[in-house]
């Protein structure tokens, strides 16, 4: 068995980290893998929608696997996409779901973070426990956990390295929807369905304009989002939509969890 398991479910692909002796530590050798993936995924245009998830109902990741800490670091292109194999990547033009099974824990949180957001089972938990060995955050931790969290809650998690659980990562908006246990993965299943039931490039341009213009000034801000929609605005796919909203077929939109 290998370490990452991919697999196509029409237009979405689910990426597997297979490790769960180790509750789904990341390895050297795991996150070369990942980096294959997610590069598989980036190349395919068929593929809509990455749902990145971990083996079993214990753990989605639970970090880095520090018995293998050198190989993480010293392994090819760690240094320009990370060590645990994709989190310096930034030019991914597709979205991207976590679906979060117990564990998620220093490099795994960082990982779940590289998503554009999370679905938490109840059982899942949180934190940056990396921090009882010293171990600093190198997958964007420093970065995209403010962003998501605020900056009080994102040093709350990195300077006590307190664990918390589902319940209170949705309340601070660390994870978007939570469910019941053994359901992260077919929720994000059933999200990545309707997402990429939805005209792409208007969605993808949104995608990118929120994603670039988070550290603009609002005035570039606002002229990335004009250029940006250009395309969208002569995509055939949103004029086919409009006709069809114009002929009254109006699907329900999704809708969380109660």
């Amino acid at each position: 068995m290998s370490k990452v398991e991919t697999e196509r479910k029409g237009r979405f692909f689910v990426v597997t980290i297979n490790r769960p002796e180790v509750r789904n530590a990341v390895d050297g050798e795991t996150a070369g893998l990942l980096y294959e993936a997610i590069e598989a995924f980036r190349r395919d245009e068929n593929l809509d929608v990455l749902i990145l998830t971990g083996a079993g109902d214990v753990a989605f990741c639970s970090g880095a696997d520090l018995k293998d800490l050198a190989g993480l670091v010293s392994r090819p292109k760690a240094e320009e996409y990370g060590p645990m194999g994709i989190s310096r990547i930034t030019d991914l033009h597709k979205p991207s779901i976590a679906a979060i099974n117990g564990y998620c824990l220093a490099g795994g949180l960082e990982l779940s973070c590289w998503c554009d957001f999370r679905i938490a089972s109840r059982n899942a938990s949180f934190g940056v426990l990396n921090r009882r060995w010293g171990v600093p955050l190198l997958d964007g931790g420093t970065q995209r956990l403010l962003r998501i969290v605020g900056l009080g809650n994102a040093l709350y998690l990195i300077e006590t390295g307190v664990q918390i659980d589902a319940g209170y990562a949705l309340r601070i908006g660390l994870v978007q929807e939570v469910v019941p246990e053994g359901q992260a993965l077919p929720r994000a299943l059933e999200l990545a369905e309707v997402i990429s039931s939805y005209p792409q490039t208007s969605l993808r341009n949104d995608r990118r304009a929120a994603l670039e213009g988070l550290s603009l000034p609002l005035a570039e801000g606002l002229r990335l989002e004009q250029q940006l929609h250009q395309d969208s605005l002569a995509d055939p796919a949103m004029l086919d939509a409009v006709q069809r909203y114009a002929d009254g077929q109006r699907p329900p939109p999704p809708r969380p969890p109660a």
